[in-house]
């Protein structure tokens, strides 16, 4: 059972419950989620089961998108409502014009500070364990890209926002430094994940609806939807048993169009379009990085 699913994730689950769930109905121990989701999270969880998992960089790096919550003039340790909630006193509300200039600072490659309470890694420990143990815990800033931000809704003191954004991205940042660029605090209430590159919220499955084999594997989608953002090509027999003894094949051989010409990797799919392989430049060939067989 090599293949994708779209998974929708409810509230109260962990990402790694997704996973377990999907493993017993499915009976396969292989399978990698594309992106954790906090128990507060919903929304898409794609799931690469079987060799697919061997693709799960390719999901990771797409375009994601998010509808926020947030409650403006509230500040919690966890910076969401996961944490005790305490609302500040005397802080500024700001106007939509402010909420507005804020979210132009905070679009592009901007710098950010994870929460603490996240599965980061510090020294080999999650930082959410370390916090909650009551232990001091700095996440050094990092670069993430941020491509939008709609505002979908103010009324003071909720703000709902669409975010689109690339991986390493955490919302509940994004919701906290936007908040103080504008003057004051804010926690995240709720978060939907509604699409990761082509996957859409509208076209998943829900958990209750994988419950045996056939369930999932009625839902599974190909290991080659992974690589929608990966230029295609066609190839026959033998140019897929030559890539699958390791041999570097042209372009021409590969029937690349123009699109092709300034890629570095292209997903290699036989005349019944199942994948194969992904190849990469060597010089002015292809050569495989992956095969499938």
């Amino acid at each position: 059972m090599n293949g994708l699913l779209n998974v929708a994730k409810p509230v109260g689950m962990t990402s790694r419950e997704v996973v377990d769930a999907v493993s017993r109905a499915a009976g396969v121990r292989r399978i990698g989620h594309t992106g954790t989701l906090d128990p507060l999270a919903e929304g898409i969880l794609v799931l690469c089961l079987g060799s697919a998992t061997r693709l799960v960089q390719y999901v990771q790096r797409m375009t994601k998108t998010y509808r926020a919550e947030f409650l403006l003039g509230h500040r919690s340790e966890t910076d969401d409502t996961e944490g005790e909630v305490e609302a500040v006193s005397g802080v500024h509300i700001p106007t939509l014009s402010e909420i507005e200039a804020a979210a132009r600072q905070w679009t592009g490659a901007v710098r950010q500070r994870p929460p603490a309470y996240s599965a980061i890694k510090i020294e080999g420990q999650r930082a959410y364990r370390l916090a909650r143990a009551g232990k001091e815990v700095t996440i050094p800033e990092r670069t993430v890209q941020i491509d939008a931000i709609r505002i979908l809704e103010y009324e003071p003191p909720k703000l709902k926002l669409e975010v689109v954004c690339h991986a390493g991205t955490y919302i509940r940042s994004l919701g906290r430094d936007l908040a103080e660029t504008a003057g004051t605090t804010a926690v995240m209430a709720s978060l939907v994940r509604t699409a990761v590159g082509p996957f859409r919220l509208h076209d998943a499955v829900r958990l209750e609806d994988l419950s045996d084999t056939e369930s999932v594997r009625s839902h599974l989608l190909p290991m080659k939807a992974a690589l929608a953002e990966v230029p295609h090509v066609r190839a026959s027999d033998e140019i897929v048993a030559r890539l699958a003894n390791g041999q570097s094949v042209t372009l021409e051989e590969l029937h690349g169009g123009s699109e092709c010409r300034s890629a570095e990797e292209l997903a290699v799919l036989d005349e019944a379009g199942t994948l194969r392989a992904i190849v990469v430049r060597r010089g002015r060939r292809w050569g495989p990085k992956r095969v499938f067989r």
